[in-house]
């Protein structure tokens, strides 16, 4: 691993170097928050570096988890969870109003953070490639399938045109925990193993 000068080594490593500034950034807007009475628009504006500074962490973590897999490094945490509770968590993070889950999920052993974002990752990328304001997501034992997908949204959900890079770690994740990702139709299927 010493002499590894791979791209996908240097992207880890990024990742890795860049955590220890933004854990600062977030640790002293957590702070201020919560112990300075700030007036407008600064509370609003420290509000904005919060919520970024969460973006950033969880845009590194998928860089890693990318750079894992492409350099053959990747080891899951696998434990279980079930199908419906990811759609629910999508939909928490998404809106429920944007993201409207119906059906009945299965139990399945898998890198449950990973999956976890990718799962949101890809509904939002069905969401904001397609210009939709909602999309129903039917839950059926392993499967989840998200509807509609547009025609011009397909192949970026997919990970085929690399657009967003969200839908495209999610892709890459669930192939190697051993599911797919596929559009049919209008219709995005996630399967999980």
């Amino acid at each position: 691993m010493q002499n590894d000068t791979s791209f996908a080594r240097l992207v880890s490593l990024a990742c890795h170097d860049v955590r220890t500034p933004l854990a600062t950034v977030h640790g002293f807007t957590t702070t201020l928050a919560r112990t300075a009475e700030l007036s407008p628009p600064a509370d609003r504006y420290l509000g904005m570096i919060e919520a970024a500074s969460r973006q950033i962490d969880e845009l590194l973590d998928e860089l890693s988890v990318a750079a894992r897999i492409e350099s053959g490094r990747y080891e899951p945490a696998l434990r279980e969870t079930d199908t419906r509770a990811l759609a629910n968590a999508a939909a928490e993070r998404l809106g429920e109003e944007r993201v409207r889950v119906s059906g009945e999920g299965a139990t399945v052993e898998t890198d449950v953070a990973a999956v976890d974002r990718g799962v949101s990752a890809l509904i939002q990328s069905v969401l904001r490639h397609g210009g939709l304001d909602a999309v129903d997501v039917s839950v059926r034992g392993r499967e989840i399938e998200v509807t509609p997908v547009t025609e011009a949204s397909a192949p970026v959900v997919v990970g085929e045109d690399l657009r967003d890079l969200g839908a495209a770690v999610a892709v890459r994740v669930i192939d190697r925990l051993g599911g797919s990702v596929s559009v049919s139709g209008r219709a995005l299927t996630i399967r999980l193993s």
